[in-house]
């Protein structure tokens, strides 16, 4: 089968636009024979880095992530696309583009000014009309927020305690003699916030992904501010519902809806696996979470997939370059670490599983890789097949 593979062109990769694989036979549903190229389809020296399709058209969409716009192309032959009108506007660094399900509208993500767009698409699948969506502003600076799974938080309809109160409650119950045994959780060090944000900079809005849910809504990823944002489309653009809060500094970049009801997140920077589900009033919480057992600290997740039948998710992880491995449990609202697999390749930016294969775009490493899938496990195995692509960053199955 064939994939339409986004990549970095210019000044941030080697590709000069939207390329072609093959996997296997070309008239096959199966991925797992050789790999290879068949060539670019277009031109995109804007750095096509994300793809997405028309659900219905013979339509492709792409984040021009250097260019900062967006760009419809229509496949004209069974190897080429050309270019559907002028690129729209998105934002600076935009990173994303997902196509909604009844295609009257798509949704940007631009990574370095945190902007949502809401980009309207006519019958013909045209896009027109940006509208940038309600600013994110970091929860952090505020005691009302939502805090995911820090201190008072909402997991699995009980609340955590506040370790802080607990920790002065327990000193106080012990006395003088044996207070000092109470850990110190009340004790907060003391921090210069000038010094701190010269160290490791001001925390700013980071957009990286949409998802369509179920029920009209759309959720955002923010993972410069450890947001999901939930919306509603309407007229004039998205109208913002509501925000679920992830412990600060996670980086809660891509995500994806499982049969279950239940939204996955993966966080680039704590590289972890998060279950956000809705109560009874239709608010979403955070449930559980997972972290990627084994990676190392200056590690980054990527990608989130899951298996055919949904039992299994893959996270890539790039800098040890490795595949997470972890089990669906329960009605779906519990994951359990399963493995820690070696991608076969530099940097997996993006992955996508075929039937019994694992697909993997390696980023620096220039190539794209193969890797078996057992079918008792769902554990990844070693590279079988392995072909050169440029800067690979998307791999998007053609219909």
């Amino acid at each position: 089968m064939r994939f339409w593979v986004g990549a970095y062109a210019g000044d941030a990769g080697s590709a000069e636009g939207i390329g072609i694989l093959q996997a296997g036979d070309a008239d096959s549903v199966w991925a797992s024979g050789p790999l290879g190229m068949v060539g670019t389809a277009v031109a995109a020296p804007g750095s096509a880095s994300w793809l997405a399709a028309h659900p219905t058209h013979d339509l492709l969409y792409a984040a021009l992530e250097s260019d900062g716009t967006v760009q419809a192309y229509r496949r004209t032959s069974e190897t080429r696309l050309t270019p559907v009108g002028p690129a729209i506007e998105a934002g600076e660094s935009v990173c994303h583009v997902a196509v909604s399900p009844d295609a009257t509208f798509l949704v940007a993500s631009c990574w370095s000014d945190g902007r949502v767009v809401h980009i309207d698409l006519d019958a013909a699948g045209r896009p027109s009309r940006p509208v940038i969506a309600a600013e994110a502003t970091d929860p952090w600076g505020s005691d009302s927020a939502e805090s995911g799974l820090s201190t008072g938080a909402r997991v699995s309809g009980a609340v955590v305690p506040d370790l802080a109160a607990a920790a002065r409650a327990l000193r106080e119950a012990a006395g003088d003699e044996y207070g000092d045994l109470v850990p110190a959780y009340d004790v907060v060090p003391e921090t210069d916030a000038e010094s701190e944000e010269a160290t490791i900079g001001p925390r700013v809005s980071r957009s990286h992904q949409a998802i369509f849910l179920p029920g009209g809504l759309v959720a955002t990823t923010d993972m410069g501010l450890d947001l999901v944002r939930f919306w509603r489309h309407g007229q004039g653009g998205l109208r913002f519902v509501q925000q679920v809060v992830l412990p600060k500094g996670s980086g809660p970049r891509h995500g994806l809806w499982h049969p279950s009801g239940h939204l996955y997140i993966v966080t680039e920077l704590s590289r972890e696996v998060f279950v956000l589900a809705p109560d009874a009033e239709g608010r979403w919480h955070i449930i559980s979470g997972q972290p990627l057992v084994g990676t190392l600290e200056t590690d980054t997740a990527a990608e989130l997939c899951a298996s055919r039948d949904g039992t299994t998710l893959y996270a890539g992880v790039r800098g040890s370059d490795t595949i997470g491995v972890l089990a669906v449990r329960g009605a779906g609202e519990a994951l359990r670490f399963t493995a820690l697999a070696d991608a076969g390749t530099h940097w997996p930016r993006h992955h996508v599983v075929v039937n019994d294969t694992l697909l993997v775009a390696g980023q620096l490493a220039d190539e794209i890789v193969s890797l078996p899938l057992d079918a008792r496990t769902g554990v990844p195995g070693r590279v079988r097949h392995r072909t050169a692509s440029p800067s690979p960053t998307r791999l998007l199955p053609m219909r």
